[in-house]
């Protein structure tokens, strides 16, 4: 193993250990260096010895690949924290990483379904047939109801919701719990999901602790399957499967609370943000859905 791969581990280790990172912002940003020092190899370098203007190459080069502006951002936030982390051990003298300026990032607001359409989702995930129906219309009412990462809803256990609960005690980013309501649309539909959640137990497995278990290798619904299943959904809902995935779930939660009224300090609580500047980018797209409402319905509004 080359030193800078050395240095990659003890930085992961450090990310494990002091900041308690969840397993998958780990093998992101595990993924992140290794990226990074697979094109510095390119150049001659490694991670322990790059230079400025390696890294403004690299940083560069993710911006001309086509990745996705937040695969990008968190590429260069990954080198920039090991570069801090590692002139904090005093392993380096300098952070090659300091002087490159990341490019400015315009808003990118989130997509979002309207009411009528999530209603129109959960009654199409729900009409799949048998047990298959149950579990999908089941999964996308807890997700919407509760405002659930992927993550959190596929990692929910069977004792979770097995006292027929109002609320789940979940445990999201950095290992914080929060508590995430459940309505009765929601609880109703995991009390018809849990009769038929036999069906999808491993054979030699009826002990399975997930609340969504599968005879896959994990033992339970893998998230790309569930988003594999929610584009199925979508389609016989009518809707385009592009404007649709679990994370739009969770983010028709949070503007569909805003739009009725609720606080935004109470839902930044509810999606378990650290900071309310990530919750607030919904109160824009509540602005602007209510703004098209004047222009549409509004007797003076402007066709």
């Amino acid at each position: 193993m080359s030193r800078g791969g050395a240095w990659a581990e003890a930085f992961l280790e450090m990310m494990a250990v002091e900041r308690a990172a969840a397993k998958n912002t780990l093998s992101a940003y595990g993924r992140d260096l290794a990226d990074a020092a697979g094109f510095l190899a390119g150049r001659g370098r490694d991670l322990s010895d790059a230079s400025t203007e390696d890294v403004e190459a690299y940083f560069a080069d993710l911006g001309v690949r086509g990745l996705s502006p937040a695969t990008a951002s968190r590429r260069r936030a990954a080198v920039r924290q090991f570069y801090r982390f590692v002139l904090g051990e005093g392993w380096r003298e300098d952070d090659p990483s300091r002087r490159v300026e990341a490019p400015k990032k315009g808003r990118t607001l989130p997509k979002v379904l309207s009411r009528e359409e999530m209603d129109r989702l959960i009654a199409a995930a729900g009409a799949r047939d048998g047990a298959q129906g149950l579990r999908l219309g089941c999964m996308v009412e807890l997700a919407y109801a509760s405002g659930l990462r992927i993550s959190e809803l596929t990692g929910l256990t069977l004792a979770a919701l097995a006292r027929d609960p109002a609320y789940l005690i979940v445990r999201g980013k950095g290992g914080k719990e929060r508590l995430a309501p459940l309505n009765e649309a929601a609880r109703a539909a995991v009390k018809a999901y849990l009769e038929v959640r036999p069906a999808f137990l491993p054979a030699k497995d009826r002990a399975n602790p997930w609340l969504f278990p599968s005879r896959g290798k994990g033992g339970r619904l893998t998230p790309r399957r569930f988003a594999q299943l929610l584009d199925e959904a979508a389609a016989d809902a009518g809707i385009d499967p592009a404007r649709v995935s679990p994370h739009v779930l969770r983010h028709a939660f949070a503007t569909h609370l805003l739009e009725g009224g609720a606080d935004l300090r109470v839902v930044q609580k509810l999606l378990g943000h650290a900071d309310i500047a990530t919750t607030q980018i919904y109160t824009h797209v509540a602005s602007d859905r209510l703004a098209e409402v004047v222009r549409s319905k509004h007797p003076l509004g402007r066709k």
